[in-house]
Formats: structure tokens, C-alpha cells, sequence
């Protein structure tokens, strides 16, 4: 029987996801986790790419403490316990009209009673880019 709540792009991702868990289970090295984001970048289509090479970019020189892997087969970018703070959602991956770079709860975004947890992205600009990396250094903490 197929669930018809979900979209062909949700269940693909909760395999993605599965699997992810499945590997973890059978003990996959960690350090794995950057070649397994850059893999998935590289299978992605312009403009996801060039945007997921750059938040790629963005994380590893201004939250180095992160670690890197897999997230519903998204790049994603874990902090102490394996935890994901931050993730990207290519826009292709469910055909949205925008990728978004997301923060899960473990992000320290935390200001005042309200605070964004996404991001929208269409490209990428130098002023994008030094914004966004305060708010990955702010998450990562």
C-alpha cells in the first residue's frame, strides 16, 4: 500500500534517511562524512550546487567544530553528539522554487522570544555570504 500523504520526494528522503541510520548501525568510520557531502553536491544540478559549495565553504572556515554528513540526504553539518545544527535543502530535492539553509534546535540562534530558523536562497552574494556566515558561527557556538 502506498501512503499517498507523502510526495515521491518525502519518501525518497526517508529512504535517503533510513539508510543513513542503517549505515551508522553497522559502525561507517567517521571523517566519512565530507566526502559523502561532497559526492551529493556534485550530483546536484546548478544552481544547488554552486550554492551547496559555497554553505560547504561557509561552514567548514567559520565552524570548524562541526562535523560533517548526511541529513535525509542533505548536506548537514552536526555539533557535540552527533546532533545536526545546520542543514541545506537544495531547492531540486523536493522542486521548490528556493534551496534554504535551515537550523535545527541545537543551532544557538536563540534572540530574544523570536529568531529565524531558515533561510531562503536563490544565490548567493558577498553580503549573502558574510551574513550568513555570522549566523553559522552564532549556531555552532
Amino acid at each position: 500500500m502506498t501512503d499517498t500523504n507523502f510526495t515521491a520526494e518525502e519518501r525518497a528522503a526517508m529512504k535517503e534517511r533510513a539508510k543513513e541510520v542503517r549505515s551508522a548501525r553497522r559502525g561507517a568510520k567517521a571523517g566519512d562524512g565530507e566526502a559523502e557531502i561532497l559526492a551529493k553536491i556534485a550530483e546536484m544540478a546548478e544552481p544547488d550546487r554552486a550554492i551547496a559549495e559555497r554553505i560547504h565553504a561557509l561552514v567548514k572556515e567559520n565552524a570548524p567544530g562541526l562535523t560533517f554528513r548526511l541529513w535525509y540526504g542533505m548536506p548537514a553539518y552536526a555539533g557535540k553528539g552527533g546532533k545536526v545544527v545546520c542543514f541545506l535543502q537544495p531547492a531540486g530535492k523536493f522542486k521548490a522554487r528556493y534551496a534554504t539553509l535551515g537550523f535545527n534546535d541545537d543551532a544557538q540562534l536563540d534572540e530574544g522570544t523570536v529568531w529565524p530558523t531558515a533561510y531562503a536562497i536563490t544565490r548567493l552574494t558577498a553580503d549573502d555570504e558574510a551574513r550568513l556566515a555570522e549566523v553559522i558561527r552564532k549556531a555552532a557556538g
